[in-house]
């Protein structure tokens, strides 16, 4: 019996695509780009309005929890499987109304079939020809536990589920966040208290973790790539109505989380700070290593704000002194002409007619 002898595909390492930095990030700091992973916690720790605020931020483009800068925008699909079609749209206004968006012109998809089933195979090929039709740049399925009908604790059966997720990620090129429940017990590490097979926990390339301290949620982040940041106290808030509720960070942290990345408006600040001359478009793309559209927005948003200004050598900051215009070589040498004709004019000064003096008013 003969043997397959075909090699596999071998590129030497060096050859491998670079990815730039600009597309590693679906919000800089929090999800990956093209990331898959879970919002785990324990029951009412506020799971669903943080992967709803990771959602209504690719859409708008604004920060995530008010914090987080998007990196990539574009449409987002959403399934909800706790909640009725009503109570999503409440969920999503609250959120609208603290950003100062409107719903009906954000991108944002709804699944509303009432029961989806990721373990089937119909089901999967229908969420399949959604994802693809729409090309979302996320998809959140929330929770887990609503729809599939596996045992969780079997890593045979979980291993399928998990397969198909990812070639749904790859196929689609789609971040997926999944709420998925974790147990109330403390461990040493978040991901340990995920219900079921530790293969859910080992599949995450982004993962984020809420728990309950008193009145405080914990948000801890990790990367299977990056850097984490230290775990950062969050609140469920909203208006003395009760409306517009909305995840944010705790005042206290806004000004201590050095390790958090940095936006990148702070990072355009930070770099015109450091030069009086304007910089031009280009350079500071250049410096920073962004893609020019993201750079636009970051750009018109610190100029409407007024801290930025667009000058027409560049851009810099509004404390900072606007050079000299360029003059034109051609207008000048018609000045230059225009005020030897008069000089040699017969009866004539540069002050004035012969005999006269200067006007000193």
């Amino acid at each position: 019996m003969s043997r397959d002898t075909t090699l596999l595909p071998v590129v030497q390492a060096g050859d491998l695509d670079v990815l730039p930095p600009e597309e590693q990030w679906l919000i800089e700091g929090l999800w990956g780009s093209g990331a898959i992973g879970l919002i785990g916690g324990p029951p009412k720790c506020a799971k669903t309005w943080l992967g709803l605020d990771m959602a209504l931020s690719v859409v708008s483009g604004t920060p995530a929890l008010g914090h987080f800068p998007v990196a990539q925008s574009g449409p987002a699909l959403i399934y909800l499987a706790e909640d009725g079609l009503p109570q999503v749209r409440a969920r999503i206004e609250a959120l609208c109304r603290h950003r100062g968006c409107d719903i009906h012109r954000l991108p944002l998809h709804v699944i509303t079939t009432p029961v989806l089933r990721i373990d089937l195979k119909q089901d999967q090929e229908r969420l399949a020809a959604t994802v693809a039709a729409l090309q979302p740049r996320l998809l959140l399925l929330d929770p887990l536990v609503r729809i599939h009908r596996l045992d969780e604790n079997s890593a045979v059966e979980i291993s399928g589920l998990l397969g198909y997720i990812r070639d749904l990620q790859r196929n689609c090129d789609v971040a997926i966040a999944i709420v998925h429940h974790a147990s109330k017990k403390q461990r040493s590490q978040p991901g340990q208290a995920l219900r079921g097979s530790s293969d859910l926990h080992a599949i995450g390339d982004s993962n984020v973790y809420l728990t309950r301290n008193n009145r405080k949620i914990i948000l801890t982040i990790e990367h299977r790539s990056a850097r984490s940041p230290e775990p950062i106290a969050l609140e469920l808030v909203s208006d003395p109505e009760g409306k517009t509720i909305h995840l944010q960070l705790c005042p206290k942290e806004l000004s201590s989380q050095a390790g958090l990345l940095p936006s990148l408006e702070t990072r355009v600040l930070e770099l015109l700070a450091q030069t009086q001359m304007p910089l031009a478009r280009t350079q500071i793309r250049a410096r920073l290593r962004i893609n020019n559209q993201r750079l636009g927005e970051t750009l018109a948003r610190l100029e409407r704000a007024g801290r930025a200004r667009r000058t027409p050598q560049g851009w810099n900051l509004p404390g900072h002194r606007e050079p000299p215009a360029e003059v034109d070589p051609k207008a000048s040498q018609h000045r230059l002409h225009q005020k030897t004709f008069f000089q040699n004019m017969p009866g004539e000064t540069e002050s004035g007619p012969a005999g006269t003096q200067p006007d000193k008013g």
